[in-house]
């Protein structure tokens, strides 16, 4: 069998990734120079395009990676639960905790990169991601809403697809505060006063 050429990776991708990931979730995909990427990952400019392609393709995997956190994470806190008020109570909650978290950059990840969309320096693919990012949260909070409607949970007069817009806002809204310094109790509170429409 003939041998491979080049040298073998020496270095765990994954940990690799993450570490791209708090650049570009402090700094977005502008502001993140190659430099500051390369010096976090511990790669060099080659290895780093040899492993992940340029600074688009290396973004769009970390906010791939990102999702799976997310998920990962809070998913469970919206699906398994089977009382929806409880369930969005305490998808809410967790998420709050994840955003205010001292040990992770400020915000989140998709909110602090939608805000930079609508420059020319932020390629297309990223800013179509991101958007579609953005909307699968939503979406996520829709579907179980929905559910949440056919178990007869849901107030009267409000509809899943309302409730879904208006707490998509309130997610966005969390991540902006975070970002400018909001803690965990300030996040609480707005997530105590926006439940207040869904009453026990």
């Amino acid at each position: 069998m003939p041998r491979e050429r080049g040298r073998p990776r020496t270095f765990d991708i994954d940990h690799a990734l993450d570490r791209a990931v708090e650049i570009f979730w402090k700094h977005g995909y502008q502001d993140a120079s190659l430099h500051e990427l390369t010096e976090a990952m511990g790669l060099s400019k080659p290895s780093l395009y040899a492993a992940f392609g340029d600074k688009e393709a290396l973004y769009l995997k970390g906010l791939q990676r990102y999702l799976s956190l997310l998920i990962g994470r809070h998913a469970g806190k919206l699906n398994d639960e089977p009382e929806g008020r409880k369930a969005l109570d305490g998808f809410l909650r967790s998420l709050a905790a994840m955003l205010a978290d001292p040990a992770l950059p400020g915000g989140c990840f998709i909110i602090n990169g939608t805000a930079d969309c609508g420059g020319s320096t932020i390629p297309a693919s990223v800013e179509m991601a991101l958007r579609e990012a953005l909307q699968g949260t939503e979406t996520m909070v829709l579907e179980r809403l929905v559910r949440a409607e056919k178990d007869g949970q849901l107030p009267a007069g409000m509809t899943p697809h309302a409730m879904a817009a208006l707490f998509g806002s309130l997610i966005a809204g969390l991540g902006v505060q975070a970002k400018s310094g909001a803690d965990l109790a300030k996040l609480t509170m707005v997530i105590e006063a926006a439940m207040a429409v869904w009453p026990n």
